[in-house]
């Protein structure tokens, strides 16, 4: 049925958009007699590095299963999902490590507390009553740990890092394509006081600079590529050499889509009523050559968090190389157990009423570039923040909807209030009587409250489910939180039907 239909809708194409002639003006395309309107034929998308193609659809998100006390905070309803990339593997402490060291080799002369700021928060390992720190010191910085996943990084620091990515794997398409040379970062020395200008000239690429500030010269080198009539132009995004997209946190619909892998089979239907992002409704694998292995790292019971000496069940007392265990249908490791991950979204208990049913997010908030200044002509100039890409804004309080239409009434209050009248003097007598008035209607829930899923080292088997969410402020960690990155797609939705 699902060959007959992908057959029926190749023939009903048309092929007389993919030439060099306008098929509405009737103009050439790429030619030097007329205008020279450049247009890239026949491109095709390539999967990032280090990321997975995750075909879209729609899909059954929310609770499965019956769990009496279980928040109910994600209930059934259908939604569509579009066609994304998603990392393979959580981010490592490797992965980790070469982002802090590029982050000291760019500032540690000019501005060391940038470097110093994505270091990941160690301490998290320390419990008042066991004894870890063997992991304080070892777990991120030595090589046993290398492909284990990073922790201690808030959901902020996340966020930067696929900003970071972004810049270097599109620093690299440039280089790849010899349109500008390798940065000789051996010019750099963390001793030197250099102006910062120059740090972030000639060694911090921004996509998003290089495409909107035509001033700007990122690395010594071309800079440029040759148009039509040989005339030197910078590369734009209609070359198709920079990423499609950037690379980000997925949305909580994408995380769960793409756990529950709901790939359909032959007759075109999916399984539905998943409990884990294998099939099967344990935890333990039903393959005959492992049969009883289990199939995630997570704790089996009290006191249980590897199995016994010589007969170890998941073989990792906290998390395990990223690379550990069976991969779900998407190919994606560790969907569930090891380590929870980051998502995009604003955690709210009653986004299931409010999602839409296509892309279904909450966390919008709309950025522009801030421009500081206009030249005679008219061309902006833009502001630059402390790590030299373009400085965003919120211009309009309309831009920001992570609280659109929320439900909660307690979390629009506006708390901003002073203190009693009294507090004050209550305080110097008494500092234990200091009070807010407003404390017992201000929400612990924000804007600023992000989403995890997909369950850890240190939880029960219920966290395993993809269903299940959690939160946390997006500027506190945990040793028992990663991220893995996420990309949107252009173009066409299709991964299987080519």
């Amino acid at each position: 049925m699902m060959a007959a239909l992908v057959l029926a809708s190749c023939a009903g194409r048309d092929n007389d958009l993919s030439g060099n002639i306008s098929n509405t003006t009737g103009w050439k395309y790429n030619d030097k007699k007329s205008t020279g309107f450049e247009v890239q034929q026949g491109f095709t998308t390539t999967t990032p590095p280090g990321m997975v193609p995750i075909e879209g659809g729609t899909f059954t998100i929310g609770e499965k299963g019956e769990f009496i006390t279980a928040p109910r905070n994600n209930q059934q309803r259908d939604i569509s999902v579009n066609s994304f990339y998603m990392d393979k593997y959580e981010v490592t402490n490797l992965n980790w490590r070469e982002y802090e060291h590029w982050m000291h080799i760019v500032f540690d002369g000019t501005a060391p507390n940038l470097a110093k700021k994505v270091r990941p928060d160690v301490t998290v390992w320390r419990e008042e009553l066991a004894y870890n720190e063997p992991y304080v010191e070892n777990y991120y910085e030595h090589p046993a740990f290398n492909h284990y996943p990073v922790v201690g990084v808030t959901w902020l620091q996340a966020m930067d890092y696929c900003r970071w990515r972004t810049d270097r794997v599109n620093e690299m398409a440039l280089i790849a394509n010899g349109l500008i040379e390798a940065p000789d970062f051996s010019q750099l020395d963390p001793a030197y006081e250099m102006e910062y200008d120059s740090i972030a000239h000639g060694f911090v690429f921004n996509t998003q600079k290089y495409l909107l500030d035509k001033t700007y010269e990122p690395v010594p080198g071309k800079h440029t590529k040759a148009d039509l009539f040989g005339n030197p132009r910078r590369v734009q995004m209609s070359d198709g050499i920079f990423l499609c997209s950037s690379y980000r946190l997925p949305t909580e619909a994408e995380w769960e889509f793409a756990a529950y892998a709901p790939i359909a089979g032959d007759e075109g239907l999916t399984i539905e009523g998943k409990i884990y992002p294998w099939s099967g409704y344990g935890s333990r694998n039903m393959n005959k050559k492992i049969a009883g292995q289990l199939q995630a790292n997570f704790v089996r019971g009290k006191g249980d968090y590897m199995g016994v000496s010589k007969m170890l069940n998941d073989h990792h007392v906290i998390t395990a190389p990223v690379n550990s265990y069976m991969p779900n249908d998407y190919g994606l490791y560790n969907m569930a157990g090891n380590v929870n991950e980051w998502v995009l979204d604003v955690y709210r208990e009653t986004t299931f009423q409010d999602m839409v049913e296509y892309n279904s997010f909450r966390g919008n908030v709309y950025l522009e570039p801030k421009i500081e200044d206009y030249d005679e002509e008219g061309n902006p100039f833009y502001a630059i923040d402390s790590v030299g890409c373009i400085a965003m804004e919120v211009k309009e309080k309309t831009q920001d909807v992570r609280d659109y239409n929320d439900g909660d009434s307690a979390s629009l209050i506006d708390t901003d209030f002073p203190l009693h009248p009294d507090s004050a003097t209550l305080a110097a007598l008494d500092p234990d009587r200091m009070i807010d008035p407003t404390d017992v209607l201000a929400p612990k829930v924000t804007v600023n409250t992000r989403v995890y899923k997909g369950g850890s080292w240190k939880d029960r088997v219920y966290w395993l489910n993809p269903s299940t969410r959690r939160y946390l402020d997006q500027d506190r960690c945990a040793s028992t939180i990663g991220f893995r990155c996420a990309m949107s797609t252009v173009g066409s939705e299709t991964f299987y039907d080519k």
